[in-house]
């Protein structure tokens, strides 16, 4: 009789010639906790129990998924964010944690503001901690209609009320459709057409490119249209924070100093790596 102790040679056998022994390790307790709903402590303290048909049934349907480089995150359909269990699918970035890096500087720094602006909000995980987190009035924008019905489905999860916009931020009506903030936030496209030799397959093939690339010739397309709205929906003293590019970290500074943003900062993540920027705008 299979038990839970089997479950990671299987996923070794199976699929150690595509992941990592780390991905594997992830894997297993996603795993567990999806079929079983076992804990990372849960895992470990059934190590003995037996596993009964169905659940080895459903075991072998997320390897095969696995096996064709779809992230695990889909596969599950939620992916866990700042404490909390995102639903995700196709149609959205899955969260990462440097995203929550980002939430997290945000809350930290502005317990007085009452009201957000996320540009291009995704699941709405950005928004959705917001709200939950702080007495914030959120608003949520998207270019994409199926991204924005995930992001409401997880602010009804979540019980945050979020005002959702459909708009593109290129489109010169746009910025009539948008009111004064305190805060506005953005996680915006940042990933050169020429880095995509570099990414892995579950993200190339499974996650909407539209939230991911930029072009080679215009890196800071999205930051320049973000800024620009921002210079005019921003309340005195408001702030603007982004995610960026690692390697634009200097040229997003210039930007927007040049746009007439004042005190500039520039944050690592916990990798070391530039990850995120502030800027205040002052009238």
């Amino acid at each position: 009789m299979i038990k839970v102790k089997d479950i990671p040679t299987f996923l070794s056998k199976e699929l150690s010639s595509l992941y990592s022994k780390s991905d594997l390790r992830s894997f297993f307790y996603l795993i567990v906790e999806y079929v079983f709903n076992y804990t990372n402590t849960d895992a470990l303290m059934q190590y003995e129990t037996k596993i009964n048909s169905s659940h080895i049934k459903s075991i072998k349907l997320i390897v095969s998924s696995l096996k064709k480089n779809v992230p695990i995150q889909q596969i599950l359909g939620y992916s866990w964010f700042y404490g909390r269990k995102f639903n995700v699918n196709k149609n959205v970035l899955i969260p990462r944690p440097e995203t929550e890096e980002l939430v997290e500087w945000i809350l930290s720094d502005n317990s007085s503001f009452k009201s957000v602006l996320d540009i291009g909000c995704g699941s709405g995980c950005i928004s959705v901690c917001l709200a939950a987190n702080n007495k914030l009035k959120v608003t949520s924008l998207d270019v994409s209609k199926l991204a924005l019905i995930v992001a409401n489905d997880n602010a009804n999860k979540f019980s945050t009320p979020i005002k959702f916009i459909h708009a593109d931020i290129f489109a010169n009506d746009t910025i009539f459709k948008l009111d004064n903030f305190d805060i506005i936030v953005s996680n915006p496209p940042y990933v050169l057409e020429s880095e995509k030799s570099m990414m892995s397959k579950n993200v190339l093939q499974y996650e909407p490119h539209l939230a991911l690339f930029v072009p080679n010739n215009d890196p800071l397309k999205y930051y320049n249209t973000i800024a620009k709205i921002a210079s005019k929906r921003l309340n005195q003293n408001g702030l603007l924070y982004f995610e960026i590019n690692e390697q634009k970290g200097s040229e997003i500074l210039k930007m927007l100093n040049d746009k007439g943003f004042s005190s500039v900062e520039l944050k690592q993540d916990l990798h070391g790596k530039d990850r995120m920027v502030k800027a205040k705008w002052k009238l």
